[in-house]
């Protein structure tokens, strides 16, 4: 098989989350401990960092990358969902595993793990806990894919975990309530593992709490530290004031950051804690170039400036709410919105948040689990917004390009897949 005779193969064969949702998910971890026993513990041969939340798990996986790369380590990258490729998902200091790699895991070992069933995400984690071992990294930053403590990931013996934050997401898999959803993400939590965690709500800090006690960890609480104490814009960026870090600039420039960098502070400092060797520099350049170290995409990402043309991979409740938040303080002449969902999440509560004054272009991405255009259009109308359904994101896109004046400004969003396909189409849109 060639490479993308590989790529087919797994979509079709190992369910895959990002394309069909539910059917795709396996509780428990016997696939994931036979894979690992077959392939004979691969992520026992670097040091670990293990990334958990609800959102912000994804920038802070890539800035923490960024930073070790910057520091002079070999550092695997491990994160979901991709955008473009899917070896994105695998990276070692920034470079995606190469196409050779993913045909050739899968064509030597899939006599092993058929028998198995496993899911597209169970064999993707093994594939890159092998890749990390066989390009003899230092270190791997490791994002979870879904909750935690039954999620793949959960194999490793990490130097540090770490956990953004908690709101309802997933709530099929993880549970109707924050504490619930929080016992999940609490999974992580290691024996004697220092554990920072983001932030708190007051049914999730007991949660995190008891988990940290029962298994002797210790456990930091960013917002107590507050490393963070200010930060105001830069560019398109963000201009931190720390005492650590005094003056330090940060390239990604989405509100959400600021909390994220707080987060990453607290896990900077436990890092140098345990001896890892992280300059001042190090910090600094890690930070400022987390796009160009990582390959990271599709957050508050800048596509073209005149019109103003943004993406934001923000796709639940908590994370449209800084998009909204950040769209209001552009105060553009006026918004043209291009937004797509998908079926299993709280689609009224992000539409309750959306501003009804934009113009809306409706549309729906190219995985399973896409809303059709029609139904999120019916339901965005009884929420007072109003606009037309396309069938694509690239005609979607294309209306708004042609609707836009240079002093208004272009968002699309409310999907990873919506981002995806419109990145996936650039070249046709002409975005650069």
């Amino acid at each position: 098989m060639d490479y993308q005779q590989t790529l087919h193969y797994l979509y079709e064969r190992t369910p895959m989350f990002q394309q069909v949702g539910s059917k795709a998910y396996k509780e428990g971890l016997e696939n994931t401990y036979a894979l690992d026993n077959y392939l004979q513990h691969p992520h026992r041969n670097y040091r670990v960092i293990h990334v958990a939340g609800t959102n912000g798990k994804g920038s802070c996986s890539h800035t923490l990358a960024s930073i070790l790369q910057e520091a002079g380590y070999k550092v695997g990258l491990y994160t979901s969902p991709h955008l473009v490729d899917f070896r994105e998902r695998i990276r070692v200091n920034g470079q995606p595993v190469p196409e050779e790699y993913v045909t050739d895991f899968v064509e030597k070992h899939r006599a092993f793990f058929e028998p198995l069933h496993p899911s597209f995400f169970e064999v993707t984690t093994a594939m890159a806990f092998r890749y990390f071992a066989d390009e003899q990294v230092e270190v791997a930053v490791i994002e979870v894919g879904l909750g935690g403590r039954l999620d793949c990931t959960n194999i490793v013996h990490p130097d540090l975990c770490l956990i953004t934050n908690i709101s309802p997401d997933h709530t099929q898999f993880l549970g109707s309530t924050l504490d619930k959803i929080a016992a999940e993400k609490a999974g992580i939590i290691k024996q004697g593992v220092p554990v920072v965690i983001g932030e708190t709500t007051p049914l999730t800090r007991p949660v995190f709490a008891q988990k940290a006690k029962e298994v002797q960890a210790p456990i930091i609480w960013a917002e107590e530290e507050q490393r963070l104490l200010d930060a105001r814009r830069k560019g398109t960026g963000w201009l931190y004031s720390c005492n650590d870090y005094p003056e330090l600039v940060g390239e990604l420039g989405g509100l959400y950051q600021v909390k994220n960098t707080n987060t990453l502070l607290s896990a900077l400092h436990q890092l140098l804690q345990a001896g890892y060797r992280i300059t001042e520099q190090a910090v600094r350049n890690g930070f400022a170039r987390v796009c160009n170290n990582t390959g990271l995409m599709g957050r508050w990402q800048v596509l073209q400036t005149s019109p103003l043309f943004i993406c934001d991979t923000g796709h639940n409740v908590a994370g449209i709410s800084y998009v909204v938040e950040q769209l209001r303080e552009l105060h553009a002449k006026h918004l043209h919105i291009i937004l797509g969902m998908v079926n299993d999440k709280d689609i009224n509560g992000v539409l309750e948040l959306l501003p009804r004054e934009a113009t809306y272009y409706f549309t729906k991405a190219t995985v399973q689990r896409a809303l059709p255009e029609t139904e999120l259009a019916q339901l965005a109308a009884t929420k007072g917004l109003q606009g037309t359904t396309y069938p694509s994101v690239v005609e979607a896109v294309q209306a708004a390009q042609q609707k836009c004046l240079p002093e208004e400004v272009l968002f699309a969003g409310g999907s990873s897949f919506i981002v995806a396909d419109l990145l996936a189409n650039r070249d046709t849109l002409n975005l650069y």
